[in-house]
């Protein structure tokens, strides 16, 4: 017998008819769906301590499950002395079964972590259906051992979805879990 996540059976059962009666879709292929999901971090200090850099792919690689690749500079800026080709943060994107798994990791364990946590921000759409979230410390993720961490760092989650608008997309990640505040 083959696995599906969580969360994958739950859309395909439950959240897809859900948004399918509350946007008034013809088809089901209409509805929303998670396309992906692009956890980056960047390390402004990797310019003088390149360590940092494997640090930081090293941590995303045990919080996702899948290797982290390296992000370089395009161009040249002086005052930061940053050269163009140079390693500056890291990221991972996330698909498929990976992606409900993080998900679930993410709504269920880590952000009830946080401390005085009320909830996401809901302003963090950007007008095409996706959501960006930031996270402050890393350590929020149970697969982070406090204890080995080299320096703590925030990171930013990013959540594209194939919705047309804001309210289509809210609706999708409200459903699969992600806790708004309430305004």
């Amino acid at each position: 017998m083959e696995y599906t996540p969580r969360l994958k059976e739950e859309y395909q059962s439950r959240i897809k008819n859900a948004l399918k009666e509350e946007f008034g879709y013809e088809n089901v292929m209409q509805v929303p769906k998670l396309e992906k999901i692009v956890i980056s971090r960047g390390v402004g200090a990797a310019i003088a301590d390149k360590k940092l850099i494997e640090h930081a792919a090293n941590e995303l690689t045990a919080i996702t499950g899948q290797k982290a690749v390296t992000t370089i500079s395009k161009k040249d800026v002086a005052s930061f002395k940053l050269r163009k080709g140079m390693p500056i943060g890291v990221k991972v994107t996330l698909r498929a079964d990976r992606m409900y798994e993080f998900l679930d990791r993410l709504v269920t364990v880590a952000l009830p972590r946080v401390r005085d946590f009320k909830g996401v921000k809901s302003t963090g759409f950007d007008g095409r259906g996706n959501y960006n979230l930031g996270v402050t410390e890393q350590i929020i993720f149970p697969e982070i051992n406090i204890d080995k961490i080299y320096r703590i760092g925030g990171m930013d989650i990013t959540f594209v979805t194939t919705a047309n608008t804001d309210k289509e997309a809210k609706s999708l990640l409200h459903e699969l879990g992600l806790p708004f505040k309430k305004n």
